[in-house]
């Protein structure tokens, strides 16, 4: 008997491996934050925005797995070969500037949050940079070493305990669950004249991750998943991982909703542990830091190791003058562009932990603020062909759940650019 249990969990796990991946590498110390402080702002009203949020990023990473196993090719490989060079145009400097922003951000959180857990430095500005610097250096360590096997077991057992962590937090320190059943089955925003509508954007577009969706196409080659038949298999992997990736995001807004909270990302979320503290008690503050420091660290794990997937493949496919429409290859985790970039990733953003680049930022705010839509209008066209796809186009349902990402999302860049630029 509990060989045959064992036997189905590690089946399990082994089905929604990718998703697990997905989840852990989605929730990063800016996605927490936003959620805290929206709960903060706007209570648990809000907490329907959450599902919605995850479930249209859940559209489009289920449209990237249908392209994928439809064509054998990655979503990148197939925008890129079907729709011109103008799709290398775009992506090339918004992959180098989300790289340094994101990466000089992931490190600077990890920073902050073990400075929190360990306090040996009398500032904590020094703290950051050096658990920071430390912490990229050991994601890239464990890529090199452990490859693919060892990564996936290390994100596993950092999303098994940031979910216990997290949601035992949220479970312990909730008023009132009552609210909280309102807040998810009726839509209401609150506020909405006075900065309301702005956060419940920001929550929409804070659950999940951004370029990182596209990394799934890469870990569904690693589990050997190419054939049609899996996209059952993969919608099930999905489904559990904004499934988890909802649940983190409620219990943060929960959180937000019974402290006051001020700042922004791991600060933030230091700030938050600090004032659970009074209410939970040293071992509340505890297991919500170092949960907290969990998701920020497999968020960072996750995108060392799969980040420089996607320029290996981009530069195979700007390398490949000759490729035709059959075009579809592996990447090589030993190769240069895999290693270089990997390293790359992990080495120039640490600049950022030292200075600040407010003009740089607005340029990138201007790229990153139209991945989702662009990616919304990317799966619209090329899932949209049954000459390319098959019988596996786009449903009505389904276009019209990428058509509302695609208004969601473009409000969401332009509130995000009025913010940044002052306008």
């Amino acid at each position: 008997m509990n060989r045959s249990s064992n036997s189905s969990f590690r089946s399990f796990l082994i089905t929604i491996g990718p998703g697990l991946l997905v989840a852990a590498t989605g929730v990063g110390a800016g996605d927490l934050a936003t959620a805290a402080f929206t709960g903060n702002k706007l209570g648990v009203t809000i907490l329907w925005v959450v599902l919605l949020g995850a479930s249209l990023k859940f559209v489009l990473n289920e449209g990237l797995a249908r392209w994928q196993l439809a064509t054998g090719q990655t979503l990148l490989e197939g925008a890129v070969i079907r729709l011109g060079p103008v799709i290398s145009f775009i992506f090339l400097p918004y992959l180098l500037l989300w790289s340094f922003f994101v990466g000089s951000a992931l490190m600077s959180a990890c920073g902050v949050a073990m400075h929190a857990i360990v306090p040996i430095f009398d500032q904590a500005s020094q703290g950051k940079i050096f658990f920071g610097i430390i912490h990229s250096l050991i994601g890239v360590m464990l890529v090199l070493v452990g490859g693919f096997v060892l990564f996936e077991k290390i994100m596993n057992a950092c999303i098994i305990f940031m979910f216990f962590c997290v949601l035992l937090t949220a479970v312990i320190i909730c008023e009132n669950w009552g609210d909280v059943v309102t807040g998810l089955l009726i839509p209401r925003i609150p506020q909405i004249g006075s900065g309301g509508l702005g956060w419940t954007i920001a929550l929409m577009g804070g659950v999940g991750g951004t370029l990182t969706v596209l990394c799934y196409g890469y870990w569904m080659r690693e589990k050997e998943r190419t054939e049609v038949s899996e996209l059952g298999t993969c919608r099930i992997d999905l489904g559990f991982a904004y499934v988890a990736t909802a649940i983190f995001g409620i219990s943060m807004v929960i959180i937000g909703s019974t402290i006051q909270v001020e700042g922004t990302g791991a600060g933030l979320i230091v700030d938050l542990a600090d004032k659970l503290e009074g209410s939970l008690g040293s071992v509340g503050r505890w297991t919500f830091l170092i949960g907290a420091w969990g998701a920020i660290f497999s968020s960072l794990l996750g995108v060392w190791q799969s980040v420089p997937y996607i320029f290996a493949d981009f530069w195979d496919l700007i390398q490949a003058r000759d490729r035709d429409s059959t075009y579809a290859t592996e990447v090589d985790t030993k190769s240069l562009p895999y290693r270089g970039y990997l390293f790359a990733i992990a080495i120039v953003p640490m600049v950022g932990l030292f200075f600040s680049f407010k003009q740089v930022q607005k340029v990138y705010a201007i790229f990153g603020a139209m991945f989702m839509p662009f990616l919304a209008v990317v799966l619209l066209i090329l899932n949209g062909r049954s000459v390319w796809v098959g019988p596996h186009r786009n449903r009505v349902i389904t276009v019209i759940a990428l058509v509302v990402i695609l208004a969601v999302f473009v409000f969401f860049g332009y509130l995000q650019l009025r913010q940044k630029l002052g306008i």
